[in-house]
């Protein structure tokens, strides 16, 4: 249980439960197409299992701060859960895009579907049958998280509110995901595009949007979305700015990557474009022709160093405070159920500080 009252544990387990549920069902649905589809299926639940359910979170508080007392919790759980599964999807699309090796310390859904392959001793190009898989298990979760939002068990006026939020959400982070892999195509980008990039692919989608999911299906009117706005973007933003330094200076062990995961991916964040301006031309030369190659142990050290004397470390952080406060000071002005703003301001506080 939590200082403000809230056993987060006991949600995250209810969430699974849902999404276990219904996974069941859409297996038994599958189930004549044989054992491919069960493969399939079984890499859908290990893309779902486990996180921090931060999505389904803010979907769940977002509605109790327009509806303390919801009128049926499961189906709002389930309505909840739907967020989890648009979340998977995007890492699974996400990982293959930047060529990820591993997700929460296994391999990530291409690669696995790519060793099974090899395993097999299937003729063909292993690494194209991964991406087949990783693509097509993306296109299915996407599916399902429609499905399950329409399917919660709510009433149809409630939920219809809600599904034209899911519409612009899932519109704005494929969107954001395009901009991201033109800016690493181009390799450049300045902080206000870096910016322009952390606001669709992530911000918007992993709290602004849950949010107004949760309280349209509340029944929220326009002033009460436009306040959780101005709680959720700059609240989204700081988790991805965070996010960001997690793939610098994260630790492995508690991460599931590797040690300068985003350096080796080549990712052009916030904190490199600070960096880029911020370091000497010599390191800042080094940095650039860095991104994207394979970074040895001492390389990565390296990269952080520059990262670190350049100020950008200190830089990002001193914003993730900023827009913390700003978020937590537009909650305190928002007019919504008061338990529910002692829930989101712990939430906050979990967004902005987390070690993974």
């Amino acid at each position: 249980m939590t200082a403000n009252g809230w056993d987060s544990g006991a949600f995250r387990a209810r969430v699974q439960a849902a999404l276990d549920e219904f996974v069941d069902e859409r297996a038994a649905q599958l189930t004549p197409l044989g054992p491919d589809a069960d493969r399939l299926v079984a890499e859908a639940r290990t893309s779902i299992s486990g996180g921090k359910r931060f999505r389904a979170s803010f979907c769940y508080w977002g509605h109790r701060a327009v509806a303390p007392e919801p009128a049926d919790e499961d189906a709002l759980v389930r309505a909840c859960a739907a967020l989890e599964l648009l979340h998977a999807s995007a890492l699974v699309h996400d990982d293959l895009m930047d060529a990820s090796d591993t997700r929460r310390g296994r391999p990530a859904t291409h690669r696995a579907f790519e060793a099974e392959h090899r395993t097999a001793g299937w003729p063909g190009d292993h690494a194209q049958y991964g991406a087949a898989a990783a693509i097509l298990l993306g296109d299915l979760l996407l599916s399902w998280a429609d499905e399950l939002l329409r399917r919660c068990g709510l009433p149809i006026t409630q939920v219809a509110p809600a599904l034209e939020v899911f519409d612009r959400c899932r519109s704005e982070v494929i969107a954001g995901q395009f901009l991201d892999v033109s800016v690493q195509a181009r390799g450049r980008a300045d902080v206000d595009l870096a910016m322009t990039v952390l606001r669709y692919k992530s911000a918007k989608y992993s709290i602004e949007r849950p949010l107004h999911i949760g309280a349209a299906l509340a029944g929220a009117t326009s002033d009460t979305m436009r306040a959780l706005s101005e709680y959720g973007l700059p609240l989204g933003e700081a988790f991805q700015l965070r996010d960001d330094l997690l793939g610098v200076f994260g630790d492995p062990a508690t991460t599931g990557k590797p040690a300068g995961d985003d350096l080796i991916e080549g990712k052009r964040t916030v904190l490199v474009a600070l960096a880029l301006d911020g370091a000497p031309p010599a390191d800042a030369t080094l940095l650039d022709r860095s991104l994207g190659t394979d970074l040895s142990p001492d390389d990565v050290a390296r990269l952080r160093g520059i990262i670190d004397a350049s100020g950008a470390h200190a830089q990002v952080e001193a914003v993730i405070d900023e827009l913390a406060g700003r978020a937590v000071r537009a909650l305190d002005r928002a007019d919504i159920d008061d338990h529910a703003r002692e829930v989101l301001r712990g939430l906050a506080d979990s967004a902005t500080r987390r070690a993974v």
